[in-house]
Parts: structure tokens; sequence; C-alpha cells
């Protein structure tokens, strides 16, 4: 029985159909001199239109913003404009689409920064990582991450701007909205969690100014796009990265209460439950005390991801555990994901080897069901 995953949910000015969503999924498939997305892009998204909301890919604020090879942008007229052509298709299948936004702050390389420079981080601190770039051949290769600048305040206020333009840009390229990413050990995620951040200034130290940096951005975005079109994606206790807090009850419950100042369209919650490509063994009971907590704390909608199946979102949501499941693999695999929960089809299983990177294969020719 999949009867509440069904059922239709109210999100901000949008009446969804049922309650499946596609998480943000990087699959590094953009051009690799414009960041801009192309016509493969666009059949990939247009094949999944059916979710109830579609998150994009994350999707890059600026060239600083960049950390991995073939990721978009969405800050030159060439990605707004090729962007649109993704959005158009799929509210041609009558399908809606927010667009993930982010920084990924330390978690770059030289070869991605304006004019070579190190990548940039709340502190200048080793990051325990590789990213992925392109060797001398324009082939895909891991390399690891120099110790980032610590950022200065005034290219603080200027990253703050840069969210708000790609969040005007977003809608310019036709998307419904935008969620923030705040989680997965990028730019936000770094100052939110103390063992990335040991500034001593506005933005460090305490957990009111470790969080700080993320509320001025939703701020920035809401006042140029409005609440009702603004999520924020988080990941309490994540480790990716070197990512770790030491009080972090206190340190995201803090933030979500602060979320509570605008009628955002929704927050989205990374669940601990996958590591890398593969799901968790075992599950941490430590993360039900935070989930726990997090929905106490938040007033508004919540999405919940992490590893779900349709059985164990249906559990989810029958619980309270949250109002709507955001799928990754699953929908990856599946363009007619939803469909298939509906009338309890089989799932195809995802390749990982396609996950990142290459051409339509294990992209967009994965089968629908007959």
């Amino acid at each position: 029985m999949t009867q509440h995953l069904l059922r239709p949910l109210q999100l901000g000015p949008f009446m969804l159909p049922h309650r499946i969503a596609m998480a943000p999924l990087t699959r590094s498939r953009a051009d690799r001199h414009t960041a801009a997305p192309g016509p493969l892009n666009v059949e990939y998204y247009r094949q999944r239109a059916s979710a109830a909301l579609l998150i994009t890919e994350a999707t890059q604020i600026s060239q600083q913003g960049q950390g991995y090879a073939w990721t978009p942008g969405i800050y030159t007229e060439k990605q707004v404009h090729c962007w649109r052509a993704v959005s158009q298709a799929v509210h041609q299948e009558k399908g809606l689409i927010f667009m993930q936004l982010w920084h990924v702050g330390r978690v770059s390389h030289p070869c991605f920064q304006p004019y070579n420079g190190r990548p940039v981080g709340p502190s200048a601190l080793p990051v325990p990582g590789q990213t992925f770039i392109l060797d001398a051949n324009g082939n895909g290769t891991w390399a690891d991450i120099p110790v980032p600048r610590e950022l200065t305040i005034e290219e603080i206020a200027a990253i703050i701007h840069d969210y708000r333009v790609a969040a005007r840009n977003a809608l310019r390229a036709g998307m419904d909205g935008v969620e923030i990413h705040a989680g997965n050990g990028y730019l936000l995620d770094q100052f939110i969690n103390s063992s990335s951040n040991q500034r001593n200034d506005r933005y460090g130290g305490s957990i009111i100014s470790r969080v700080r940096l993320l509320l001025e951005v939703v701020e920035a975005v809401v006042g140029e796009i409005g609440a009702e079109r603004v999520g924020v994606r988080m990941t309490p206790m994540g480790r990716f990265m070197g990512m770790g807090d030491e009080t972090p009850e206190a340190t995201f419950t803090y933030a979500a209460r602060q979320l509570n100042r605008w009628p955002l369209a929704y927050l989205h919650l990374v669940e601990p439950a996958v590591v890398g490509t593969t799901r968790a063994e075992e599950h941490d009971p430590a993360w039900d005390k935070m989930m726990s907590l997090m929905r106490e704390s938040w007033l508004g909608t919540l999405i919940v991801a992490g590893g779900y199946d349709p059985q164990s979102a249906e559990q989810a949501l029958a619980s309270g555990r949250a109002d709507m499941i955001a799928f990754g693999r699953a929908f990856l695999a599946n363009p007619d994901l939803p469909r298939r929960i509906r009338e309890g089809l089989a799932l195809n299983a995802p390749s990982p080897e396609s996950f990142f990177g290459g051409d339509a294969c294990g992209y967009t020719d994965y089968p629908l069901h007959p």
C-alpha cells in the first residue's frame, strides 16, 4: 500500500498530485566549456517530469562555486538560456521544477577557480577528500583538494549577492523555485559545522554566528523571489568532506527554528543512510533522535531523502516522520517512478558506473515500464 505517498500536498503556492519528489542528483553532463545544460539534459529532466517536485542537480552560483568537472552553472546568459529549455520541457509535461543552488566552498580545485586561485572556505583548514577534475587530455580524474584560503567579510557579502542573482536567474530560466544547498559538506554547511569553521568574527565561534551565513543567504534569496519559492536542504550529522559539529543537536535545531522566520516552501533533510553510492549497513539510532528534534523545530513542510524505497517511504509518511519523500537513485533508474509506485511495478536497478559523466548511456536510456 502506498496511500500516503499518493496523497496530494500543498507546497507553498503549488498543489502537488502526490508526495514523490526527485532528489537533486549530480550527473556531471553539462558542457565542459560553458557549464550549461544541453539537449541531453533537457531530455533527462523531461523524462522525469512526473515527479511531484523535481529538484535539479546542484548548480553553481558562480565560477568560484564550482568544485567538480561537468557541473552546470546559473551565472551567465548562456546558462540561463539553456536551463530555460529544461524548464520548458518539464512544464510541457505538467511538471514542477526547482533549481538547487550551490557553492562548493573549499571542496574545489585551482583549475575551477578564477585565475587558478585556491578554493575558499570559512577557515584555512585541510580538506579530507578529493574532487573530480579534467586532466590535460580532457578526461575525468580525481585530485587532492588544496588547503583553502579563509574568506574575508567583504568576500562573504559578495557570495550572498551571488546567491541573490542566481535565484533571480533561475526564475528567468523558467524555474518554479530554488533549493538552497546547505548540506553535504559544501560552503554553507562548512560555516555551520564547528569542525570546518574556526573563525572568530561574526561568522564563527558560537552557533548563532556559524548559522548566520545560511540565514543571510536565505534572507537575500527570499527578498529576491519570495519565500514560497524557496526550499533549504541540510544534512545534520553529515560527515562528508570532514564535516562534524561539537553539538549537532543544538546547532541544527537552532538553524531549523530560525528558518521559521520565513514561510519557506520546505526544509529538505538528508538522512545518513547512504555512504557514497551504497546504502549504509547499520541504522544509526542517533539520527532518529535528531530527526525527531528537527521535526519539532521546523514548523513547515518537511522533505526527507536517504535511500528510501517505496515501502520505507510509505512508512515514513504514515508515521509522520516527513511530509514528502525525495528519491535519488530510484528516480535516476526509473524515469516513470511515480507510475511504478502507483501500480506496484518492478523497478529498474541503477548502474553506478554511469552515475557521473558520460553520454546517454545510464542517463536517458533507462526504459519506461511497458
